[in-house]
């Protein structure tokens, strides 16, 4: 019997979390040999919590009640970093709680984790839901974030991760800014399955054009050596060829330490002491059971 933990940091949205685990009971019916609970961060909202049922096929539910405001990276790595102690689970499955993380595509991570255990699992996006002009942007985003890193970043937060992985991850001070990035630079073997970005149950999605910046910035951020190597080199480079180039050279160099300096600043939000004492911020935990 192999035990999944579900990871879900919530913000207000309690409407989508209800749906969201009615949708994770009906998936999982029918995977065999497995036992799930769900740990949901409740980040510090302001909304009251309602009254939580656990479905059948889900063991128990706990709710980690925050003090303060954090984000959801933030409850991610509080997370990863406390269940890094436990040994109530084999694997985590980290997902968003509005519903654009598909409940029906945890079968699939579920498979694909039980057919090569050692291995974690991402969902590769292979299809958005956002507008024209967000998805051109978030191309962009990767494209920037590959010849700045090396890295292809095709995945967001949901996954489903090996118990050595947790344990791997919650050593690294990066965790704090960027799950994504972090994942990718830590752990050197990921296996994928292809995911489609879902739309939230109720309301607007909350990933706005400046969250999309803060998000890639921290991204690139966990690579930070390597990209201010290249752009060292790209500089060089520009400078090389500032006959070719001509006046646009010095709007390029502008533009380079522009990104640099944003990186660096983005930088500072991975907090070694902040997320050592993260579990600090918790203010109570509610457990339910059937």
């Amino acid at each position: 019997m192999k035990k999944f933990k579900i990871l879900i940091p919530v913000y207000n949205d309690w409407e989508s979390l209800i749906k969201l685990l009615d949708e994770i009971n009906k998936v999982i019916t029918d995977i065999k040999n497995t036992e799930f609970d769900c740990m949901i961060i409740n980040d510090a909202s302001t909304i009251k919590l309602p009254e939580i049922k656990v479905p059948k096929n889900i063991k128990k539910i706990e709710i980690f009640n925050m003090k303060q405001n954090k984000g959801h990276a933030r409850c991610n790595a509080f997370a990863i970093r406390y269940l890094s102690k436990k040994h109530d689970f084999d694997h985590l499955i980290v997902m968003d709680g509005d519903g654009e993380d598909r409940p029906e595509e945890i079968k699939y991570l579920v498979n694909q984790a039980l057919e090569d255990q050692e291995v974690s699992v991402v969902a590769k996006r292979v299809k958005r839901s956002e507008g024209f002009m967000f998805q051109i942007l978030y191309e962009v985003h990767k494209l920037i974030t590959l010849v700045f890193t090396g890295k292809q970043i095709n995945f967001g937060n949901y996954s489903c991760l090996t118990k050595k992985d947790v344990v791997t991850l919650s050593q690294q001070e990066s965790l704090w800014s960027s799950f994504s990035g972090t994942l990718k630079k830590s752990i050197s073997r990921l296996n994928t399955i292809n995911s489609t970005r879902g739309s939230r149950y109720f309301g607007p999605s909350k990933m706005s054009l400046f969250n999309l910046g803060i998000h890639s910035f921290s991204i690139i951020a966990v690579f930070k050596s390597q990209v201010f190597l290249r752009g060292l080199i790209f500089g060089i480079l520009i400078y090389l060829f500032k006959s070719i180039l001509g006046n646009s050279t010095t709007y390029l160099i502008l533009a380079l330490i522009t990104f640099l300096a944003l990186i660096y600043l983005n930088s500072f939000r991975e907090s070694i002491e902040d997320f050592v004492k993260s579990e600090e911020n918790i203010d109570n935990v509610k457990t339910y059971t059937h």
